[in-house]
């Protein structure tokens, strides 16, 4: 077993003189199951084909495209296991000064929009060997689609990067059918037959059975018409009812999109998830410090792949799917023992999940046969009647794995689904999850507390989540336990104004509580809340809706959430007053903040602490230093000398009144 090569060195080394793909990724080589390029390709590799690797190319150079010769059959790309651009910035537009998925965590070594920058750096070099595009930047961005960083219409990335084909979604059955198909000799431009792809032409007779979205142009001058074509590819996302998708483009060309692949059996995740994985990043970053985003995954195991919670901000719709797929107990329980194996493990499984960690078997029955249902949510607004709620398969898992040798404790770290766990009328899941696999705090995610806004986010009512957290309060009071729950929170999402900003800051002052950290809300391609952002619509009726886009009023809903921050004073106070909220400025317990001060008068007077601090802490590190001023030291001065005074008002005036009377030095 050894790393896929990533030179030409490897190549002679491992016995091959071309590969038959080469694959661009946006990240470091990783070859651990939790990254995408990984497993597809060690999935290709398990169907006799060979491949080879190029890591963070740079895009600048052309050679270095071409470090591992052209391939038989074709290039791969991918930008990575996030989309580059939010990789790259914060939603205020801010670059993020560290990338985890590069050696070091250096930033800046891949370009913007990076499945479109690599695919036409190919393109320059090799204008006539097939390129194949994947991953969740190319999956997401699959149709013609809005980019926040830009804030811009754009085309479908399949011919912005000049790619001749997308596998979307997870891709590890269509990479193989494009492989296979390619190696028969199949020309690129002929593959439109695979599910779960995505292919450019000039003709459309032959499509059977087709839904035309609407063109490009007219999307690109009339938003209602993207928000309408969306809720048409939304509803077309699952592999049992989707159609073929037709979107025109000038000059007669069409984008079209091919139904979903069918969900992995659990005897197909198993063998996916059991290829020989190094489990490792390439040794060639030992010397960068290795790549930070291993190390979280390291120990972690994952369970189950898609999502039927269907919120409006996630892209796992169209990504991953909302039918449930799940590895085996057996598969999971011997991964779990290689993680054991490791030398740096210290006892603690990280976590055991996936995008919700307590989904593992779909919804329904109904879903295995006919899909999930197109015009409604399995737990939006409610629980729907079919669903069927079971948590003994996962609590089975977990117990399995706790009993391991070796094993500590199993954490749960993934994301649990509060709705689904409180419509299970059996407390053991949640009686052993708080047991047993919390770490001291659990995370789950609320968003919001305004039935309103969870409305557009396509969350559970505030009473749901209410009657979890008194639940989670009783079960650990009872179990003598101290753990707590760190709710995560979203400003500006479509639908909230000032006053459900307002609404969410005098919730958290009734809890006591102010979170850390806040995420404004962040328009990514392809989700509901995205198109909402856009365009101004709410695309599953049509209705308009309220939309936060002024930096100014982002800034002031972001910080009510941290309201008690002496940095947002300005801000909270001015929101308060525009939100027609000024009873909530004042002494009274109620109020959110107090009157009075401006937030410079604020500001110097936290400096004067700060300097007050450095200053103390200067003292006390030089008498540390010389080796005095120890607690024991100061012990015995005090015996020696007596007790000191107090420290009363009248004894600084007094001490004050001496220094003035004091001649000059």
């Amino acid at each position: 077993m050894a790393f896929l090569p990533i030179s030409k060195e490897d190549m002679e080394a491992q016995g091959i003189a071309q590969p038959d793909f080469v694959y661009v990724i946006g990240d470091a080589y990783v070859d651990h199951p939790s990254f995408g390029h990984a497993i597809i390709s060690r999935v290709l590799e398990s169907r006799g084909f060979r491949v080879g690797i190029i890591s963070q190319p740079d895009w600048k150079d052309e050679n270095s495209i071409t470090v591992l010769g052209r391939p038989r059959l074709a290039f791969i790309v991918t930008g990575g296991n996030m989309d580059s651009m939010v990789n790259h910035y914060f939603v205020s537009g801010k670059h993020r000064p560290t990338d985890a998925y590069t050696p070091g965590g250096e930033p800046y070594k891949r370009p913007d929009h990076a499945t479109v920058v690599y695919g036409n750096l190919i393109r320059r070099v090799y204008k006539d060997v097939p390129v194949i595009i994947g991953g969740i930047e190319a999956s997401l961005r699959r149709m013609a689609h809005y980019d926040y960083w830009s804030d811009s219409f754009k085309r479908s990335i399949l011919l912005d990067s000049q790619a001749d084909l997308i596998s979307y979604g997870m891709g590890e059955k269509s990479i193989v059918e494009i492989a296979e198909a390619l190696d028969s000799g199949i020309a690129v431009k002929d593959i439109t037959f695979i599910p779960g792809t995505v292919y450019k032409t000039k003709e459309t007779g032959g499509i059977y059975d087709a839904v035309e979205l609407p063109s490009y142009e007219e999307m690109k001058a009339r938003p209602q018409a993207y928000a309408k074509s969306f809720q048409t590819q939304y509803s077309n996302t699952d592999p049992f009812t989707g159609k073929t998708l037709v979107e025109p483009y000038p000059n007669g060309v069409y984008v079209v999109q091919n139904p979903p692949q069918p969900p992995l059996t659990t005897e197909e995740m198993d063998a996916v998830y059991e290829l020989p994985y190094m489990r490792a990043c390439h040794p060639s970053y030992e010397e960068a410090g290795g790549v930070p985003a291993i190390s979280e995954i390291k120990f972690s195991l994952v369970s189950n792949r898609g999502c039927f919670g269907g919120c409006n901000f996630c892209a796992l719709t169209f990504h991953q799917g909302r039918t449930i797929q799940v590895r085996s107990h057996e598969s999971i329980l011997r991964e779990a023992m290689l993680m054991i194996q490791e030398p740096d493990f210290k006892g603690y499984i990280h976590d055991v999940g996936g995008p919700t960690a307590n989904f593992r078997h779909p919804s329904c029955q109904k879903q295995m046969t006919q899909g999930v249902c197109k015009n409604r949510q399995c737990l939006f607004p409610k629980p729907c009647p079919n669903l069927e709620v079971d948590h003994s398969d996962y609590l089975a898992l977990l117990r399995k794995l706790r009993a391991l040798p070796g094993v500590k404790k199993v954490f749960i770290r993934s994301g649990i689904r509060f709705d689904y766990l409180m419509a299970d009328p059996d407390d053991t899941f949640f009686r052993e999850l708080v047991e047993h696999h919390v770490s001291g705090q659990l995370k789950v995610a609320p968003e919001h507390i305004s039935d309103r806004v969870l409305q557009y986010l396509g969350k559970p009512q505030k009473e749901v989540y209410e009657k979890f957290v008194k639940k989670y309060t009783m079960l650990n009071e009872r179990l003598g336990k101290k753990q707590f729950l760190v709710p995560y929170l979203m400003s500006s999402h479509p639908g909230s104004t000032l006053k459900e900003a307002i609404e969410l800051a005098v919730y958290l002052r009734d809890l006591g509580y102010m979170p850390e950290q806040v995420q404004d809300f962040y328009p990514t391609p392809s989700t509901v809340s995205t198109v909402m952002y856009y365009t101004g619509i709410d695309p599953r009726d049509g209705k308009k809706v309220y939309v936060c886009r002024n930096p100014h009023e982002k800034a002031m809903q972001r910080a009510l959430i941290q309201y008690r921050n002496p940095n947002n004073y300005e801000l909270v106070r001015e929101a308060l007053i525009k939100g027609g909220r000024e009873d909530l400025i004042g002494f009274d317990k109620k109020c959110l903040i107090r009157p009075g001060k401006t937030g410079s008068e604020n500001a110097k007077s936290r400096r004067k602490q700060e300097n007050g601090k450095r200053e103390s802490g200067v003292q006390q590190k030089s008498g540390r230093a010389g080796g005095v001023n120890t607690r024991a030291d100061d012990r015995k001065s005090r015996t020696e000398t007596g007790s000191r005074k107090k420290k009363t008002i009248r004894n600084v005036h007094k001490k004050k009144k001496q220094r003035k009377e004091s001649p000059a030095d």
